[in-house]
């Protein structure tokens, strides 16, 4: 397996991956959220950026789509791992936990202060994943969508 930032080849594969995330989610997107999250990703200017998980045969199996951002209590950046997914063909194989040690040797190489992410209380096989690299802290989240 083999972790690398996404490239503009990935694109379909990545669509597919983001498809069932948002399935899995219960999320409905339109096309130009999905186009426009994919052109930030690719823009070295952008903060968002993502790690995609390629098996052997150079397959994209997987995605971590983050957002680096600056903080009040720390120097230096934060990243916000905002969605992970793994194909569910290619799930039991290592891929979530390649794709947050990835995450956590480019923190480390780069300088970054933190790593955080969210998950559903329920989703208990992503908790599994998280839970072997740090417990759930005792924070709640609160969201106001600004559209509604």
């Amino acid at each position: 397996m083999k972790i690398r930032d996404a490239r503009a080849e990935d694109e379909n594969s990545w669509r597919q991956l983001l498809s069932g995330y948002l399935d899995f989610i219960g999320l409905e997107q339109s096309d130009d959220i999905t186009s426009a999250t994919w052109r930030r990703i690719l823009d070295p200017d952008s903060s968002l950026f993502c790690r995609v998980a390629e098996d052997d045969g150079g397959t994209v199996i997987g995605f971590a789509n983050c957002v680096l951002h600056d903080g009040t209590s720390v120097a230096s950046p934060i990243c916000y791992l905002e969605d992970l997914y793994i194909d569910q063909a290619a799930r039991g194989r290592g891929t979530g936990k390649a794709l947050m040690n990835d995450l956590l040797a480019l923190s480390k190489s780069r300088g970054w202060s933190r790593l955080y992410w969210f998950t559903e209380h329920d989703n208990t096989t992503a908790r599994h994943l998280y839970d072997s690299f740090r417990p759930a802290d005792d924070w709640v989240r609160y969201q106001i969508k600004i559209d509604e």
